[in-house]
């Protein structure tokens, strides 16, 4: 039996992938089972486990996002404990509770492997190596500013990664100039560059900002949002720097990506406690005005941002 969990859903999906290839032949339907979501039926499960699998040793049953490691599951940890050795189990989960039986049962009978997000050094790593097979080259610099402008989600970075290897098939070296022509920035990094320019007083910029985005049909409310969460953010993460966290614990109380809490943390210091506060109370009397009439929702959103990124 193995447990698979933690935030990086990419690394599960390969390793979901190449344990199911290790333990049952390919294409094999007769001995491979799939239950996905909460509510699964326990006593369905041992009833196919106890089922003897067809034409091969092995009967593999996957089961994924279940909350069976986080809500008590004690008829089937005990299960587990006199399984048939022709049934694997496979068992995916974002979250797990570590004091549970289900947790300690297959601890202690199987393997468990945690896949939580990976630091920026492990990512440019695995650029780099996804760039070599393609027999390919990459600055890392460029590597760097991949990673600032689609996010550290694998997923995602694979998928923009194959959008780089197509757009530079007939050259060596990918550029800066190709992951800015190819690559699809995440609405979530935009608004991070708005407050970075409200941050360093660039009107200009930070307008600019929002107009790209009004240009790709995000509401003027949504961006209002995505901007408060943001503040929220460096509120927090400045009151734990200020406490002495280091970006490990910051990116584990926030639950934001390491390499992303290095950012905010470098953010923040451009704003007081004072400022972070006013802004969010700002921001909660601009949302008022526009649920009453009194301003339009585009316009409201400007002047926001005008306030904030003038020079003093």
């Amino acid at each position: 039996m193995y447990l698979l969990y933690g935030e990086e859903a990419y690394l599960k999906k390969q390793y979901k992938k190449r344990l199911t290839r290790a333990i049952i032949p390919e294409g094999d339907t007769m001995n491979y089972s799939y239950y996905e979501g909460k509510g699964i039926s326990i006593p369905e499960i041992i009833d196919l486990a106890e089922t003897m699998p067809f034409f091969s040793d092995r009967r593999l049953i996957v089961i994924e996002n279940s909350g069976f490691f986080k809500n008590a599951s004690p008829e089937l940890a005990d299960y587990l404990k006199t399984a048939p050795d022709t049934a694997f189990f496979l068992f995916i989960e974002e979250e797990v509770d570590k004091r549970g039986k289900m947790y300690k049962t297959v601890k202690e009978k199987g393997r468990i492997t945690e896949l939580g997000y990976q630091d920026e050094k492990t990512l440019l790593l695995w650029i780099a190596g996804a760039v070599k097979r393609e027999k390919k080259k990459i600055q890392e610099s460029t590597a760097r500013h991949l990673l600032s402008k689609v996010g550290t989600d694998m997923e995602n970075l694979e998928k923009e990664l194959e959008k780089l290897f197509s757009y530079t098939a007939f050259k060596e070296e990918i550029t800066v100039e190709d992951v800015d022509a190819v690559c699809t920035t995440q609405i979530t990094d935009h608004i991070f560059d708005m407050v970075e320019a409200v941050a360093m007083k660039q009107q200009k910029k930070a307008l600019d900002y929002y107009y790209d985005l009004l240009a790709l049909k995000i509401p003027p409310m949504k961006i209002l949002a995505l901007l408060t969460r943001q503040f929220r953010l460096l509120m927090e993460v400045k009151l734990l720097v200020s406490r002495g966290y280091a970006r490990p614990k910051v990116a584990e109380v926030t639950g934001l990506h390491p390499y992303v809490a290095g950012k905010y943390m470098s953010q923040c210091k451009s704003f007081s406690g004072r400022d972070l506060r006013g802004i969010m109370e700002d921001a909660a009397e601009m949302e008022e005005a526009v649920k009453t009439g009194r301003l339009a929702d585009t316009m409201c959103v400007e002047l926001f941002i005008v306030k904030y990124s003038m020079k003093d």
